[in-house]
């Protein structure tokens, strides 16, 4: 990325404290600036209409519009920003209606820094290859770049559908959680759910502190981290 000038975002999201994580996650990319925020669809309409925007980063459930036809309306208009689309909607059908409106990745929620990083790179990557292809080979490599090569690596014996479960528990938890309270919530052992849970805290996605009750030692409150 040097040399080159960074990648505008703009972050579409209703919810103002993950919008606010979303520009703070997007701040620490080097080669990307977030070119502000939007809470609805015509919010961000107005604002592409004063604000050169190279990508969206964009929620799919906006409480006007749903993303994809947001999508729709600003390709007609003649605005031709790429889309990392966010979504908690797991329908492979909108997967493939995204691919024809410029959505060139996709991010589940809850996702880490980490998840968002690895997309913004691999998009910088794709955005790069310019020029003329000298044949197939390199053409491949260009799209290969938009294609993550797989999950994240996780530490060794922790599995995303239970990383997945164990963070939808705690982010449903208002007051928090402790790894007896999320081997309950999610079926597994009290020892297995804490080593989710500080597998959560390492990434900082939740925070942790003594609990103390009545009798006996404290007994560890995590809590999800929902903004910066």
């Amino acid at each position: 990325m040097t040399g080159r000038p960074p990648i505008r975002v703009l972050v579409v999201e209703d919810d103002p404290v993950a919008a606010d994580a979303h520009v703070m996650y997007v701040g620490r990319v080097p080669g990307f600036v977030a070119a502000g925020k939007a809470a609805t669809g015509a919010e961000a309409r107005r604002m592409l209409e004063r604000t050169p925007v190279d990508l969206l980063l964009l929620d799919l459930h906006l409480p006007d519009v749903h993303g994809l036809q947001l999508a729709r309306s600003l390709r007609t208009a003649g605005h031709h920003a790429d889309v990392v689309a966010v979504t908690s909607a797991r329908d492979l059908t909108v997967v493939r209606e995204g691919v024809s409106l410029g959505v060139v990745q996709y991010v589940l929620k809850p996702f880490t820094f980490a998840t968002l990083r690895d997309r913004l790179v691999r998009y910088a990557e794709f955005r790069a290859a310019v020029g003329e292809a000298s044949g197939q080979a390199e053409v491949d490599r260009a799209l290969a770049a938009l294609r993550a090569p797989g999950p994240a690596a996780l530490p060794k014996g922790l599995s995303a559908p239970t990383l997945e479960r164990v963070t939808l528990a705690l982010r449903d938890a208002d007051e928090g959680l402790t790894a007896s309270g999320v081997a309950e919530a999610v079926g597994i052992s009290r020892i297995t759910a804490r080593r989710y849970l500080e597998h959560l805290v390492d990434a900082g996605r939740a925070g942790r502190h003594p609990q103390y009750g009545a009798v006996g030692r404290p007994e560890l409150q995590y809590r999800w981290v929902t903004g910066p």
